[in-house]
C-alpha cells in the first residue's frame, strides 16, 4: 500500500515550542481506527506492540512479530484518513542497525508515518534517521525489556540515565520521546530540556502530549489497571449487557423479528 506522509521533525518541534499539547492512542484494526479518524485534533495513532496483550491475548509485548506489527500497521495506516501512524519496532526487531533498518522500511511501506523503538539505541537511531525514516524513542519503563512493571527513575542514578538517554535521543535525530512510567518531577524536567515534545504515558502532567492504549481508556479491558489509566468510558459492561439481550432474545425467538427479515 501507498505509505502515509512521512513525520516532519520541525512539525513536532514547532507544536512543543507554540505550546500545543500532543493527543496520541492506539489501534490496532479498522473499526476502531476509522472512530479516531473522525475524532478532532487527536494528532497520531500508535500501533504499538502492546497488541500483543490486548489483541492477542499474551502476558507480555515481547511475543508479538514483525509479521504482526505489519499486519496491524496496514491496517491502520489504511483506516485512518491522514492521520500519522506510528509503528512499534517490536522485540528483537532492532538488534543491529541493519535489521532495524530493514525492519523499520518494512513498517514504512506498509503505511507508517514513523517508527518508535524503545531504549536509547544510537546506532540503530542514527542509521534510520540517514535513510530518512523518522523515530519516536521510548524511555523509562520499558514493556519488551522490563523485569518489573514498576515506575522508573525514582533514584538519582536511574533518572539522570533518563535524563542523559533523552538528550541523546534528541541528538541522535529522534522527532518526539515517549517517557512511560517515571516520577513526575523527572518527566518535567525531561521536558524543559529538550527541543522535541515529550509523550507521556503515566509521567504526569507536564509533558508535551500524552499516550494511553485505548482498549484500557474506554473501559474495554478488565482486570489490573495502572494508576496513569483514566476511563474515559465503561464499554465493557455496555459490551456484555449488550450480547447478553442477543443472546436472551435469540434463545427465546424474540429475534429476528419480521423488520430484520427480508421478503
Amino acid at each position: 500500500m501507498a505509505p502515509n506522509e512521512v513525520i516532519d521533525k520541525q512539525k513536532w518541534i514547532d507544536k512543543k515550542a507554540d505550546g500545543k499539547r500532543i493527543t496520541m492512542l492506539t489501534a490496532y484494526d479498522a473499526a476502531f481506527t476509522s472512530l479516531l479518524s473522525q475524532v478532532d485534533g487527536l494528532d497520531m495513532i500508535l500501533v504499538g506492540d502492546s497488541l500483543g496483550m490486548v489483541i492477542q491475548g499474551h502476558d507480555t509485548t515481547r511475543a508479538v512479530s514483525m509479521d504482526a506489527m505489519l499486519y496491524h500497521t496496514e491496517i491502520v495506516a489504511r483506516s485512518g484518513r491522514g492521520i500519522p501512524v506510528i509503528g512499534d519496532m517490536p522485540y528483537h526487531s532492532f538488534d543491529t542497525a541493519d535489521e532495524a533498518l530493514m525492519n523499520a522500511t518494512r513498517l514504512m511501506e506498509a503505511g507508517a508515518s514513523a517508527v518508535k523503538i524503545e531504549g536509547n539505541k544510537p546506532e540503530v537511531v542514527i542509521r534510520l534517521v540517514e535513510d530518512g525514516i523518522p523515530v519516536m524513542g521510548h524511555l523509562g519503563l520499558l514493556p519488551q525489556t522490563a523485569e518489573n512493571f514498576k515506575v522508573q527513575g525514582k533514584d538519582n542514578e536511574a533518572a539522570d540515565t533518563i535524563f542523559k538517554d533523552a538528550l541523546e535521543l534528541e541528538a541522535q535525530g529522534a522527532f518526539a520521546v515517549v517517557l512511560e512510567c517515571v516520577p513526575r518531577s523527572l518527566a518535567q524536567k525531561i521536558t524543559g530540556a529538550l527541543k522535541i515534545p515529550s509523550i507521556g504515558i503515566g509521567a504526569g502532567p507536564d509533558c508535551d502530549g500524552q499516550v494511553l492504549v485505548l482498549h484500557d481508556m474506554l473501559g474495554l479491558t478488565q482486570g489490573y489497571s495502572p494508576k496513569f489509566v483514566k476511563r474515559f468510558a465503561q464499554l465493557d459492561s455496555a459490551v456484555i449487557e449488550a450480547v447478553q439481550s442477543y443472546s436472551d432474545e435469540v434463545k427465546s425467538g424474540s429475534f429476528p423479528t419480521d423488520p430484520y427479515s427480508y421478503h
